[in-house]
């Protein structure tokens, strides 16, 4: 993260020293996959669920900017300027004529390419802090749509909850959820790449004979029997239409991940599937014994390196420093 060139300085006052906003990861209930489109990205019909597992996103005030990351997978956190809150940081300067010097610090908790959002997560909790921090007051409608210009999942975790997403998911309408869901995430060694797995998902429909155009795959649409199980609040109607067109794909490049699904289903969960992208594996159950049950027998299969039990939906981005 370079130092910019732009000497103008941020408006209000200067009394905040620290803003610091939690923001949650995902879990894609249903990842219905469209073909590939002239512009290289693929329709989607993805019903977002929000859970608690948060990383953390600090912004002080500097004399130039910096990036620096804490936690289990921090040494994985990319420090420069590829990083997505740093383009975040950036983004919002350029919107209202800053420079962008700004300390951001990740707490990071949500796993690194993980299939659970979590950089499109620090984005967004990048914008919100900057936003606090440099007392810019960005409306919330243009806070999204600096989200969208980011990556598609970063509007979702501005936003939290649940909600469909379309476009290339950055479209979002929130769902109504009763109740609470309880999930086990199993985390694996390593990440996947997004695009890779995309390619590998339209690989996968040529060699089926099936195509992956656009014009080939059918328009995606949000499963009606999935949104009544969300506004019902019901598990097992939940369990029963959890979809994830890029399982396979995950699965055909991280052959692993069958065994780990299979070890959740036997250890209890209502069903299972890969959360995103991958490779983390994401499991449905009863309740918070159960998931608690599930993460200890996920552990001792040894089919992952950590499982989290955790619970759904989640608020979205939001601050916690100062009140």
């Amino acid at each position: 993260m370079t130092q910019s060139a732009q000497s103008s300085q941020p408006p209000g006052s200067t009394a905040t020293s620290t803003v610091t906003v939690r923001v949650p990861a995902k879990v894609n209930v249903q990842l219905s996959v469209g073909g590939l489109r002239a512009d290289g990205f693929h329709g989607l019909a993805n019903v977002f669920l929000a859970v608690g597992l948060y990383d953390s996103i600090s912004a002080t005030r500097a004399e130039a900017p910096l990036l620096t990351a804490s936690g289990p997978d921090a040494a994985q956190i990319p420090l420069d300027d590829s990083n997505l809150a740093v383009r975040a940081a950036r983004l919002l300067a350029r919107r209202h004529g800053l420079a962008p010097d700004v300390h951001l610090h990740i707490a990071k908790d949500v796993p690194v390419a993980g299939g659970m959002a979590g950089g499109s997560a620090d984005a967004a909790g990048a914008l919100l802090a900057c936003d606090t921090l440099w007392e810019t007051r960005t409306p919330r409608e243009e806070l999204l749509e600096l989200c969208a210009e980011l990556g598609s999942d970063v509007p979702f975790s501005l936003l939290g909850g649940a909600a469909l997403g379309r476009g290339r998911g950055e479209i979002l309408t929130p769902l109504e959820v009763t109740g609470t869901f309880h999930w086990v995430f199993a985390i694996a060694d390593g990440g996947l790449s997004t695009p890779e797995v995309y390619r590998e998902c339209d690989r996968l429909r040529e060699a089926a004979g099936t195509g992956s155009g656009a014009a080939s795959v059918p328009d995606p649409e949000p499963a009606p029997e999935l949104l009544a199980a969300l506004r019902a609040g019901d598990a097992d109607a939940l369990a029963a239409t959890l979809r994830n067109d890029l399982q396979p794909a995950a699965v055909s490049l991280r052959p692993a991940l069958a065994e780990t699904l299979e070890a959740g289903v036997a250890a209890g969960a209502l069903a299972g599937l890969v959360s995103g992208s991958g490779p983390t594996c994401a499991f449905l159950m009863n309740d918070a014994d159960s998931a608690a049950r599930t993460a200890q027998a996920l552990l001792a299969s040894g089919t992952c390196r950590a499982a989290r039990p955790t619970t759904g939906p989640a608020p979205g981005a939001t601050l916690v420093r100062p009140l």
